[in-house]
């Protein structure tokens, strides 16, 4: 129930645009999709397979299809951005369109460490991407979350999963005017996260550090907080309590931990002066 393909297993080889690809490495299969690595002569693709175990009797199905349908436009709409992976198609088994599946490139790299020392145009990079896709009218919403920044072999940054992200269409009554304000205050957040990954890592360039910036902190992300942070406690217990995760249930207990947690999400680059912070969080 609390894996996407329950029991099942991300296929071995799969089709994208007619050319086989086989799978290298499952990087995490949780409740909402599984993602893999599939590679064919060298060039390599994500593939996530989102929700189709059903949830107590219910089918789920249909809620994989909107996933993958809905992240598919998010990548193609965002298409030609420098520090967007490219949409890569639809998936095959066998000759038939897997539904609720896609595809994008493999970007080389790692996911951004908790004070990884990165360039010094690293952040002003995202916080372009970041205004061309207000120009879009597109929030991320996941920017808090550090394991969805890339930071590429070459040191690029990259954004990745888009699967809960926020289009505004075009028409009624998607683009009304509570969508409008709600698309702009998810935005806010966007640029907010981005900052509070700014000053940990690059101080010295942000102006400012994360206790001045907390200090800051949006009046609707301080009531997120105090709803999502005992709900999110409670899930890990639920975890720990199923024996699906560990000791304080963090993902990194869990049989398919992401890349970020498996390697304790810190990559090369570090700063001296984090290193005491890293044994913290890699404690914690």
């Amino acid at each position: 129930m609390f894996q996407a393909l329950g029991r099942e297993a991300p296929p071995v080889e799969v089709e994208i645009q007619g050319a086989p690809y086989r799978l290298v490495e499952v990087l995490k299969h949780d409740s909402w999709a599984a993602t893999a690595i599939y590679e064919n002569a060298g060039d390599r693709k994500i593939c996530k397979f989102n929700r189709q175990q059903p949830l107590c009797g219910i089918p789920m199905t249909w809620l994989g299809s909107i996933l993958g349908r809905h992240e598919a436009a998010l990548l193609r709409c965002l298409e030609g951005l420098p520090n967007v992976p490219l949409w890569a198609g639809d998936l095959f088994v066998a000759g038939v369109r897997v539904p609720g599946a896609l595809a994008r490139n493999y970007i080389p790299g790692h996911p951004l460490g908790h004070h990884e020392w990165v360039k010094d145009d690293f952040f002003p990079a995202l916080e372009g991407l970041l205004s061309e896709m207000r120009r879009r009218n597109v929030a991320y919403v996941d920017m808090h979350k550090r394991e969805n920044i890339i930071v590429a072999d070459d040191g690029r940054p990259f954004l990745v999963d888009f699967q809960i992200s926020v289009m505004l269409p075009q028409r009624w009554p998607g683009n009304s005017l509570p969508m409008q304000v709600l698309l702009r205050l998810l935005q806010r957040a966007d640029a907010y996260h981005l900052l509070k990954h700014y000053a940990r890592c690059r101080p010295d360039l942000a102006g400012f550090d994360s206790q001045e910036l907390a200090a800051r902190r949006p009046w609707w992300i301080r009531v997120h907080r105090l709803v999502a942070k005992p709900l999110r406690t409670a899930r890990r217990r639920l975890l720990v309590g199923l024996r699906i995760r560990s000791g304080r249930g963090f993902a990194s207990s869990e049989h398919f931990p992401e890349d970020v947690v498996r390697s304790a999400g810190h990559g090369p680059g570090v700063a001296p002066q984090a290193a005491e912070e890293r044994h913290r969080d890699t404690k914690g």
